[in-house]
């Protein structure tokens, strides 16, 4: 297939830009670099341009005969939802609504969105199934919920097929050491802890150790990106075959505290991780852990990296082939 991957050169689109690739499909990649890499894009065409800009992205869609959208392009910090939470419904919200009237001016009507278990807030029950209550906790969760009603309401409208991949945390890197994380400033608990173990940062800060949990540290369900690579690859077959829109959980189904997560990087690394305690952040909920059986089941995906410890190697075995990117954020 022909495909567009808006934030293409982010962490997860890139993985996925490299998959396509390995595969066969045809990728063009439009991102606008505020925090993607150009050169993490390692096949087809860079088109540097916002996806806001929505008379560009139709003649793109058009010029480049795209068949399908896989949608990344996004600001996906929790935190910083809560202080400039405008910011990120401009970007995020703004930006699916240009995409999707694009795509409609364009006859394109096949839509792989990159959605977040954020959008379940504090749940009710564990783990978390795609039909749960709805309740995000922070801005950037609201503004995936509402990206997943207009997914929703155009597909009722226009004919639009969409699959949404709501995924919990993203990890790891490519296993053969090509991609990796590269956030500046960097907000993902592995690679920071990473960095404090290798002495690139001061130390790490547990934001709050009273959750009620076994150690006073909140929960989350990690995935490798690799596998969440292969999830979107999935979902446009599964499109590209018929499939009717629907919404699926992306997860191990298995929940990691923060000091476990902790405890696997100084394993992995040989290390100590130096912490310092600090207070909870607004709008993090307790725990995230995902059912993943309609997954498993409708789109014919298995997670091949279970082990949170592989998870920690391939980040680490990349840390340490790029350090200087995460110490002067190139």
């Amino acid at each position: 297939m022909r495909i567009l991957v808006t934030g293409g050169a982010g962490f997860i689109g890139s993985h996925t830009v490299l998959l396509l690739a390995r595969l066969g499909h045809d990728c063009v990649t439009l991102d606008n670099l505020v925090n993607g890499h150009a050169d993490a894009v390692l096949h087809g065409r860079l088109e540097i341009a916002d996806v806001r800009d929505g008379e560009r992205l139709a003649q793109l869609l058009r010029s480049e005969r795209i068949e399908g959208v896989i949608h990344f392009a996004a600001f996906i910090e929790a935190g910083a939802s809560m202080k400039d939470p405008l910011r990120f419904w401009d970007n995020n919200v703004g930006g699916l609504w240009s995409l999707l009237a694009a795509m409609r001016d364009a006859g394109v009507g096949l839509l792989v969105y990159s959605s977040t278990a954020a959008l379940f807030g504090d749940p009710a029950r564990l783990p978390i199934e795609e039909d749960d209550r709805q309740a995000p906790t922070n801005p950037y969760g609201d503004t995936k919920l509402a990206g997943e009603r207009m997914i929703a309401a155009a597909s009722r409208a226009q004919g639009l097929r969409a699959v949404c991949l709501r995924y919990f945390n993203a990890a790891g890197a490519d296993p053969d050491g090509l991609l990796g994380e590269r956030h500046w400033p960097e907000t993902h608990l592995i690679p920071l802890a990473l960095a404090a173990a290798a002495g690139a940062s001061a130390g790490l800060t547990l934001h709050g150790i009273d959750y009620p949990t076994a150690d006073g540290t909140c929960i989350r369900d990690y995935i490798h990106v690799a596998d969440l690579a292969d999830a979107h690859v999935k979902a446009m077959d599964y499109l590209a075959a018929g499939g009717e829109s629907r919404a699926f959980n992306l997860g191990c189904g298995n929940g990691w505290s923060v000091r476990e997560v902790i405890h696997r990087v100084e394993k992995v690394t040989g290390r100590t991780v130096p912490l310092t305690i600090g207070a909870r952040r607004a709008g993090d909920p307790v725990a995230l852990v995902a059912a993943n059986r309609r997954a498993l089941a409708e789109l014919n995906w298995r997670p091949r990296f279970v082990d949170l410890g592989d998870m920690v190697a391939h980040a680490w075995a990349f840390f340490q082939s790029e350090r200087g990117s995460f110490s002067s954020g190139d």
